[in-house]
């Protein structure tokens, strides 16, 4: 029967042989790196950004319920708005709560991009009869949020905000 020896630790080129406390030293110090660096990027985001997306609640909290009020008072009008877009053609029509069509209002359309906001699109639509408006605008195939303001002399008096889809 042939007794071989135990194999011996490898030798590094620095001549110097590859311990167990080595391997542990050199474990702790790579996780400890890991652990420093973590924790500096923690504390650089929580210092730089406090969750908050107002500078003042206070004023969102007045612009809240001015936009509460404004929404009874649309409600109360019972105004029948409808918006169309397709094939390239916006469409937008508004009718009282009798369904005669709306004079002397301005309209305002916004295609807000729900990621980008710098893929928002203002439409220019023109008056096409009385409580009508068309517009040709070039829109990209996705998913959208639509905002119409409808107001007569300078103050809103409907706002619309819904999910559109194009292709």
């Amino acid at each position: 029967m042939a007794v071989h020896p135990l194999p011996s630790a490898p030798v590094p080129a620095s001549g110097r042989p590859l311990t167990g406390r080595t391997v542990l030293f050199c474990f702790l110090g790579f996780f400890g790196v890991v652990f420093l660096a973590n924790g500096l990027l923690v504390r650089a985001a929580l210092s730089s950004f406090g969750g908050v997306e107002t500078e003042s609640s206070y004023k969102a909290g007045l612009l809240f319920a001015q936009e509460a009020d404004a929404a009874a008072r649309q409600a109360a009008r019972h105004w029948q708005v409808a918006a169309h877009i397709a094939d390239g053609i916006f469409e937008v029509s508004a009718r009282d709560a009798d369904g005669q069509p709306l004079p002397g209002l301005q309209l305002a359309a916004v295609l807000h991009h729900p990621t980008d906001r710098r893929l928002d699109l203002v439409i220019e639509a023109d008056p096409a009869g009385t409580g009508r408006w068309t517009a040709h605008p070039v829109v990209p195939a996705g998913q959208w949020e639509l905002m119409i303001d409808l107001s007569r002399d300078g103050e809103r008096l409907f706002r619309s905000q819904n999910r559109v889809i194009t292709r």
